[in-house]
């Protein structure tokens, strides 16, 4: 499968909602969907790091650092413990780092930009908190699509089936 949001679209328009941000493929998997849990930082990946580090199978991580590119909020290391901790991928409003290395990762990370810098380690960040991106009301426990032509979200998952 080459694409999935053009299909997605096709059958489910009305249960969809594309992000408007402008992200940025950066991981190796091009094509990633799970269901969202939310993390709300600024210049602090403290909460990524914890959160990537607990088990993510079928989860992917939408962060919304408030668009700045001053500090990326992902590098290898962090995104690395999400691989060995089953994360289908991680939706950046925000930089990463390291993306020579993200590409050889098997999950999916897509961010708006990239910035060499880390961020500063306060603890701060809100989990598991109402999100708005792009004028998308984000709840944790919907599910997130993604792939080269966008990112999607949907109140609920949906059926896959036709897509074999």
């Amino acid at each position: 499968m080459n694409d999935l949001l053009p299909d997605l679209f096709d059958h489910f328009a009305g249960e969809l909602s594309l992000l408007s941000a402008k992200f940025k493929q950066y991981g190796k998997r091009e094509i990633f969907w799970g269901e969202i849990v939310t993390i709300k930082c600024f210049e602090d990946n403290s909460k990524v790091k914890q959160l990537l580090s607990t088990q993510g199978r079928g989860k992917v991580l939408l962060v919304d650092g408030g668009g700045s590119m001053n500090r990326a909020l992902l590098g290898d290391l962090i995104a690395l413990s999400a691989v060995d901790n089953g994360w289908e991928g991680i939706v950046i409003n925000g930089c990463i780092r390291d993306a020579g290395a993200l590409k050889t990762m098997d999950i999916g990370v897509k961010a708006l930009g990239v910035n060499p810098i880390k961020t500063v380690k306060l603890d701060r960040g809100d989990v598991n908190i109402t999100l708005e991106i792009g004028g998308v009301r984000i709840e944790p426990g919907m599910m997130l699509y993604s792939d080269d032509n966008g990112v999607a979200v949907s109140p609920k998952p949906l059926d896959l089936a036709f897509l074999s």
